[in-house]
């Protein structure tokens, strides 16, 4: 059972593999030039396993940054999941033991391929998703790991490379655009968040604008799921 939730669910993870492991060079080779050697990195990738706010992590890092500050940022980084978490209640139901582990794999890709990809019918969808959340995490791993190891032995010049998660971000962006027809839901989050951005500047927009996008997505939720309905 095992083996045949494993084979069906690799596939489905092979975009995200080719992602993860640049990303996750990207991240090791700049943590390692800011004096954090591999471990680090490999510690980081298994326990936090949160791109963006792995990268934002090595800044913190590097300055020194105090507890609350850092638990903020996280939050204020990371709250997105809050949304996801809320739609996969249904999925993850019956997931028994293993759904604390499916909570901590959960990523912006994962959430996608959770989503999208439906377990064959002689395969158990739990093992499914739960081989797909630990692939992807084992790609990040890998990654990260690398990319330290590589940065301690080759000089690299580093500028640039924190541009990767917005890149991704924007690739997704897009991704998503073209295979909508209604892009109601893009374009508000762009409204909204740009609204938030003006009003509450550059370093507090990020908490505000989720909370905006969120009401007005519930507000315009029966007209959204009318024009969903076949």
């Amino acid at each position: 059972m095992r083996v045949k939730a494993f084979k069906a669910a690799f596939p489905h993870t092979l975009p995200v593999m080719a992602g993860y492991l640049f990303l996750g060079l990207g991240f090791g080779i700049l943590l390692e030039s800011k004096g954090f050697s591999f471990p680090w990195a490999f510690f980081m990738s298994v326990i936090i396993f949160a791109g963006s706010m792995q990268y934002a992590a090595i800044d913190l890092l590097a300055g020194g940054a105090g507890f609350l500050y850092t638990a903020m940022m996280t939050l204020i980084i990371q709250i997105r999941h809050l949304f996801y978490g809320l739609s996969l209640i249904e999925k993850y139901k019956s997931a028994g033991k293993i759904k604390p582990l499916l909570i901590h794999e959960l990523t912006d890709e994962t959430y996608s391929l959770v989503c999208s990809c439906e377990p064959p019918e002689d395969v158990d969808p739990n093992l499914f998703y739960l081989f797909i959340s630990m692939l992807d995490h084992s790609y990040w791993i890998i990654g990260c790991t690398a990319g330290a190891l590589l940065g301690s032995l080759v000089d690299f010049n580093t500028n640039g490379i924190d541009f990767v998660m917005t890149a991704l971000f924007i690739v997704i962006f897009t991704n998503q655009w073209l295979e909508t027809r209604d892009h109601r839901p893009a374009l508000i989050g762009v409204l909204a968040t740009a609204v938030c951005l003006i009003v509450f500047g550059a370093d507090r927009f990020i908490l505000p604008a989720m909370v905006a996008i969120t009401l007005l997505l519930t507000i315009f939720r029966p007209s959204l799921e009318k024009e969903e309905t076949p």
